[in-house]
């Protein structure tokens, strides 16, 4: 047999797991809002072109209206101004799209503090556990902030002093993006930067560092609590938009399962 044909037997029968770790995407997703004068990206929308009605009597069809960075989205370099000169959307490679990943639980540290940051010394904590970062694949770092994604106000946990939601310390940040063979970030909060990354130096660590170092960012992610530590596939399917700066994607992870 195939090594194809074992993976598809195996997902058929359930020796493997496809988990969804994508948000719903509707009106509702909450989307990122930066403060005047910036510019800010649109709600998804969509807008019904016919329905099984004299504008087209047997298909039902609509317009998307959406920005790049709404829900379940990728981040490419070009995305930031360090990496200005790096990939759009279009131009990732595959072996990016399909490819290890592993999960760092912080969510009982980010449950006492919105506002936490994960250090180097929290990285090399869960590597003399779990073993090194993958080469190549994925970071998934969660910290339960999935359970606030129908909820915007909630979500992005808004004060006068700004957002507050849990990311990655700058040090941290400069290490993932210099000193590890990852070649992306994925978070279960609006954005692969903390709440409070506008104060930080540099401004928006993970945008900065790791899209400056031609890595890529995932974000709005779920169910990152079903999955293992180690041993799982990713598969992230954002559209190949040419000259584009991210795009929404289905985020799957394949898990082997006890038979």
């Amino acid at each position: 047999m195939s090594l194809l044909a074992q993976l598809s037997a195996a997902i058929t029968g359930g020796g493997i797991e496809v988990v969804d770790l994508t948000a719903p995407l509707t009106p509702d997703t909450p989307i990122l809002q930066l403060p005047e004068p910036f510019a800010n990206t649109i709600p998804f929308r969509l807008e019904e072109i016919s329905r099984y009605d004299e504008r087209g009597p047997r298909w039902y069809w609509n317009d998307i209206h959406t920005g790049e960075h709404t829900g379940t989205h990728f981040d490419a370099p070009v995305h930031w101004v360090s990496g200005k000169d790096g990939a759009d959307v279009s131009q990732v490679p595959l072996r990016t799209l399909v490819a290890p990943a592993v999960v760092l639980d912080a969510s009982r540290k980010a449950a006492g503090n919105p506002d936490f940051l994960l250090s180097v010394d929290d990285v090399h904590e869960w590597e003399a556990e779990h073993g090194a970062l993958p080469d190549g694949g994925w970071l998934l770092y969660r910290t339960g902030w999935d359970a606030h994604a129908s909820d915007q106000e909630r979500f992005l946990n808004a004060d006068e002093a700004g957002s507050h939601t849990p990311g990655i310390g700058p040090d941290c940040a400069r290490w993932l993006a210099e000193e590890t063979a990852i070649a992306g970030l994925g978070v279960e909060t609006v954005g692969t930067d903390a709440g409070q990354a506008p104060g930080l130096e540099p401004a928006f660590p993970c945008h900065e560092l790791l899209l400056g170092a031609g890595k890529f960012g995932l974000t709005q992610l779920q169910n990152l609590a079903t999955l293992p530590a180690t041993g799982t596939l990713l598969v992230v399917s954002p559209l190949p938009i040419v000259g584009g700066s991210g795009s929404p994607a289905r985020v799957l992870a394949l898990v082997e399962r006890a038979a």
